[in-house]
């Protein structure tokens, strides 16, 4: 397969920059951006890469589709009329999911069922069959409509990109591996500091910021379902895992802990760093956040601290801000960086945040309250 592909980067409503500027780094930069994705071209290769390397996007998604429909028949004669057969396989499996925001085409079961129909239409004057099996290779279809405009897309991630591979255990709160890397790649943080998270909870946060420490590609340890796809040649596949290979620097040193109040939470970080592959390089102890010093003139902390449903009471989450906002006014070279959906937190913390940003961390809206130290220098 060599023709120029359009695919999709869907992100977390509020990632979309950060997001777009992992795909500039990468050396995409025909890009539009909209909300809750990223379009952007590219060879069946940059496929591969995009989904080994992107660290703050949900999956990547082949667009095969673009038009306008009011109309069922109008959405049946457009989805048929594509070259369905150049990308599923006789025996492929295709499920059809589906999703509609002010169009007139509003009833999604409906669009699903004649999205479905106009495919199996379209692979019987291909494949001069009545009847498919479905028992191949993976295909889960969208149908998207958003303004009546319809986007016909094929999943080529399979398991969301947060799915690292690492985190098969976790606590109850976890913080998406993807907004995590936002939250790092968002920070002044570079390898050569200290990295600190006092709420470490899984070790998400250290975990991530050691692979972008490393340049460690955040999919070399799992599998991505278009990997069974017969339309993207294997070679393709073994060159974007060379690459990412050759460019992680395994020799970099790290300066990463992580802590947390709970022993368990240790445990179950150092369960997860030793999956990742980083046992011995990212250090975890049990501590209160009140009692973390350093003899380091520069670094970053950076967390996810409790807050809501995660504390017993709202005095505690007072209490809690406050003891952080006493370690910024006695660390005053080091940058802090937290998430929370705690509306008190700067008055809390004792001063406004140097910059703020809105996340959501799941379906919760969140800031991301970010307090500049004394720039780093050498």
């Amino acid at each position: 397969m060599t023709q120029k592909l359009t695919l999709i980067a869907t992100t977390a409503m509020g990632l979309e920059a950060v997001a777009a500027r992992e795909l500039n780094d990468l050396g995409y930069n025909d890009l539009k951006v909209e909300n809750g994705k990223i379009i952007f071209s590219g060879d069946p290769i940059d496929l591969c890469r995009s989904n080994l390397w992107l660290r703050t996007v949900d999956r990547i998604r082949l667009r095969v589709g673009y038009f306008k429909a009011v109309t069922f028949d109008s959405l049946f004669e457009q989805t048929k009329a594509l070259p369905w057969a150049d990308l599923l396989p006789e025996q492929a499996q295709f499920p059809v999911t589906g999703k509609s925001h002010k169009s007139v085409l509003h009833s999604v079961p409906d669009c699903q069922a004649i999205v479905k129909k106009a495919i199996v239409e379209s692979l019987k004057q291909h494949y001069h069959k009545e009847w498919f099996q479905e028992d191949g290779p993976m295909y889960k279809i969208q149908v998207a409509l958003d303004k009546d405009q319809v986007t016909l897309s094929i999943d080529t991630s399979g398991d969301g990109l947060h799915r690292r591979g690492y985190r098969r255990l976790h606590n109850e709160a976890p913080l998406k591996e993807t907004l995590a890397s936002a939250m790092i790649l968002l920070s002044r943080w570079t390898p050569n500091q200290p990295f600190v998270d006092p709420f470490c909870g899984s070790g998400t946060l250290p975990i991530e910021a050691a692979m972008i420490g490393q340049n460690i590609a955040p999919g070399f340890n799992r599998s991505f379902v278009s990997e069974s796809w017969p339309i993207i040649d294997s070679t393709c596949w073994t060159r974007a895992r060379d690459e990412v290979e050759s460019k992680a620097n395994y020799d970099q040193p790290l300066m990463i802990t992580g802590s947390d109040i709970d022993h368990n939470m240790i445990e179950l970080s150092e369960h997860n760093a030793q999956e990742a592959g980083f046992s011995g390089l990212i250090t975890f102890k049990q501590m209160q956040v009140a009692d973390f010093t350093t003899k380091s003139k520069y670094g970053c902390m950076l967390g996810n601290p409790p807050y809501g449903e995660r504390m017993g009471s709202e005095q505690q989450i007072r209490d809690l801000c406050r003891s952080l906002g006493r370690l910024f006014k006695t660390n005053k070279t080091w940058s802090f960086y937290f998430i929370s959906s705690y509306a008190q937190f700067e008055s809390d913390f004792g001063r406004p945040a140097s910059k703020k940003r809105k996340l959501y961390n799941g379906r919760i809206r969140t800031d991301f309250y970010q307090y500049f130290g004394k720039k780093y220098s050498d």
